[in-house]
């Protein structure tokens, strides 16, 4: 009889475990590994709504270890990576905010790694896909490595790093079929986003062309996450700090993005290779808004909200500094694979706040290290060695390089002298800044971080027309490929927040209407238990917009060509003259001409003489230049007419909004451009097409003042959907 109660209890119990355990994974509740039910799977355990994560936290700790471990050796985020070694230079302004040694004196300069990468993608993925990039920025200076992890985009998609393990499985492809590689356009990224609504601000930018650079060399840098400067009296200032680029920030167009993955699907690597080989050293001034401890609750939004900017219209960017790369890597793996990026990587004068989803990244990073380089070793490879001296009891491990001696390895000691011994801060030794917490251990987030639409709005209003128009095309074709109605609906709801016509023009092309009362999705600024019962906070209306945040009326693009490639188009016959003369003028404003011919190696000019080609016509497209320009020659221009080519190359560059060049004879060639023939002759030059006739003599001038505008959009009317 016990024998089969025994046995009916067992029974009972499988049939229980197969009830709460369907393979499709419904019905549960969440559980850690243990089988633990989970409350609150939304925010870390921290020191008041406000206050420091707890390590404490298990639930946390379990998550993103496992999340951090799941795949090797490839890095789970920024796996498609290319890097550049330089230097960093501070000026006098620096030493006034911070104590940091490598901001005090401005005729020193501190070595930096820098690597730059796509965050969804796998290594063999495209550079070109619509992304986030990371720029992240490794500083060796005497006082220990210094890591400034950043990205091109201000912000991020979540507030607090219990999230960012749900963040990555939602964007990366969805798991039963391992598609779409490197693209955010389906189902389950979109899912998620619908239901985090505190991810809109950050969605508006990655569907801006901010996730389509046109090069590593022309983005913005941003730390993302507020810090803290301290300076030598042992003031604390809040600090956000942005990456400037000297040539100004420029974006390729979507249907170009998809072509050059085409062509070139190392774009951003070669361009950032060639130009630190060709001498043409990428420069980026570092900038800081800096925020005294009295201010940090004078905003209408939180500095610890990584879902927020400062508007560089309420704090202005102080220059404190400049960053030039002037060496590539001599061996990849070594390098720019190896290299071990860390925000807890800081030195004295520089410190980290209360921001929980940075708070989160402290534990990652260095638990991704010990996952991905497979020893709490990964400090002694080379790239990640500091050049400040080390001296400490941590000994042996899987792959130990250094060589230590002597008996002693612990502290206190007396053998060995007390050595090493801890350094005052006086002498340099870090402290973490003495910031007051008194707080209950709580699983909510803060009431000041539950706007989640104002910022997104003054985003979206600071845009041109035409920066707009790419905005509502990019999340038409994002969301065209969603297959489940319910996401599409949820996702117009929180767009008609943003902006009710956004979510008009992007519902036209759905062929579903704006919901008329948008669905509320999960409400994160509280905890789990209190989901549905608070409303958000009202929108804060901005009452200005911020050119800082247009790259069209962004101030940086000061109207250089330097690096710009230019294509010319040649065949045999072509007057040298005409070659010559335009690239001479584009080489001395520092931009990069490459003659593209009708063979591999060299072509005839029209005196006979010999001109190297740079590029076989059938191996390249418009989309991997800047501009194009038809030289004259009657032979030449008449020999391109045959090149089927051709078409293709002058009408990616009239329709990506590119300048186009040509002279005499070569004017004719233009007519393979349908739609140049429905412009008049006088209007010509204000679309961007420039032109010499007999009579014309600044054709060199003329075209390089219409390069420096970058782009005319005025183009994008005629093809608007």
């Amino acid at each position: 009889m016990k024998e089969k109660d025994a046995k009916g209890t067992v029974e009972n119990a499988k049939q229980a475990d197969l009830a709460h355990n369907k393979s499709d994974g419904t019905d549960q509740f969440m559980t850690t590994a243990q089988g633990l039910k989970v409350n609150d799977d939304n925010n870390s355990l921290k020191a008041g709504d406000r206050g420091p994560s707890l390590l404490e936290d298990f639930i946390l700790r379990e998550k993103i270890t496992h999340f951090d471990h799941e795949r090797i050796p490839e890095r789970i985020v920024h796996a498609r990576g290319s890097a550049a070694h330089g230097y960093f230079q501070p000026n006098a302004e620096a030493a006034k905010y911070s104590k940091a040694g490598f901001l005090q004196d401005p005729n020193s300069t501190t070595p930096v790694f820098v690597r730059f990468s796509t965050v969804a993608g796998f290594r063999g993925s495209t550079d070109m896909a619509r992304d986030v990039r990371g720029f992240a920025v490794k500083f060796y200076t005497q006082e220990g490595n210094f890591d400034l992890v950043g990205n091109n985009i201000p912000i991020f998609f979540i507030q607090d790093a219990a999230k960012f393990p749900d963040l990555v499985h939602a964007v990366k492809p969805e798991p039963h079929h391992e598609m779409p590689q490197a693209a955010s356009a389906h189902d389950t990224f979109w899912d998620f986003i619908s239901l985090m609504p505190e991810s809109m601000h950050m969605i508006m930018w990655a569907m801006s062309d901010r996730a389509i650079p046109r090069s590593y060399r022309m983005m913005e840098g941003f730390g993302v996450h507020t810090f803290r400067l301290i300076n030598e009296k042992n003031e604390s200032s809040f600090v956000k700090f942005h990456w400037k680029p000297k040539l100004g920030t420029h974006a390729v167009v979507w249907d170009e993005a998809v072509k050059i993955s085409g062509n070139d699907p190392d774009f951003h690597r070669r361009d950032l290779w060639e130009a630190i080989d060709g001498g043409i050293f990428p420069e980026w001034e570092l900038g800081v808004q800096v925020i005294p401890e009295a201010d940090e609750h004078k905003f209408d939004f939180d500095l610890l909200d990584p879902t927020k900017i400062v508007p560089e219209e309420l704090v202005p960017v102080t220059i404190i500094g400049k960053m030039v790369l002037n060496r590539n890597p001599d061996n990849f793996f070594a390098e720019t694979e190896q290299v071990a990026f860390h925000p807890g990587h800081i030195v004295p004068g520089i410190d980290f706040t209360n921001d929980p989803l940075l708070q989160g990244r402290l534990f990652s990073y260095t638990d991704t290290q010990l996952s991905r380089l497979g020893s709490p070793n990964f400090h002694e490879i080379p790239i990640n060695r500091t050049i400040a001296p080390m001296h400490n009891h941590q000994r042996d491990g899987h792959m130990r390089q250094e060589i230590n001696v002597g008996r002693v390895s612990y502290h206190p000691n007396s053998l060995g002298g007390g050595c090493p011994y801890q350094a005052k801060i006086a002498e340099g030794g870090f402290a973490s800044f003495n910031e007051r917490i008194d707080a209950k251990k709580v699983r909510e987030r803060s009431e000041s971080f539950a706007d989640h639409f104002s910022q997104a709005k003054l985003f979206y209003e600071s845009q041109t027309a035409v920066e707009q128009d790419h905005i509502i095309n990019a999340l038409r074709f994002e969301l065209s490929k969603v297959e489940v109605p319910a996401i599409r609906e949820r996702m117009l709801g929180l767009l008609s927040q943003v902006d009710q016509k956004l979510a008009e023009s992007v519902a036209l092309v759905l062929g579903i209407p704006v919901p008329k009362s948008p669905e509320k999705p999960m409400n994160h600024g509280v905890g789990a238990d209190h989901v549905g019962k608070q409303e958000p906070k009202p929108i804060v209306k901005y009452a200005q917009t911020s050119d800082a945040l247009s790259m069209i009326k962004n101030k940086l693009n000061s109207g250089t060509i330097e690096s710009r490639m230019v294509a010319f188009l040649c065949a045999d016959g072509v007057d040298a003259t005409s070659v010559n003369k335009m690239k001479d003028a584009l080489t001395k404003e520092g931009a990069v001409v490459k003659i593209i011919g009708t063979n591999s190696t060299a072509i005839k000019t029209a005196d006979g003489k010999e001109l190297k080609v740079d590029h076989n016509i059938l191996t390249v497209s418009s989309v991997l230049f800047d501009a194009v320009f038809i030289p004259s020659g009657k032979q030449s221009i008449d020999a391109l007419k045959d090149q089927e080519k051709i078409p293709e190359i002058l009408n990616d560059a009239f329709k990506h909004c590119k300048v186009i060049g040509a002279e005499k004879e070569g004017i004719d060639l233009l007519n393979e451009v349908k739609a140049i023939n429905n412009i008049s002759e006088q209007k010509l030059a204000e679309h961007g097409i420039i032109t010499k006739d007999a009579n014309n003599q600044n054709l060199a001038s003329d075209f390089i003042n219409a390069m420096a505008q970058h782009r005319f959009w005025i183009r994008e009317k005629p093809l608007k959907i």
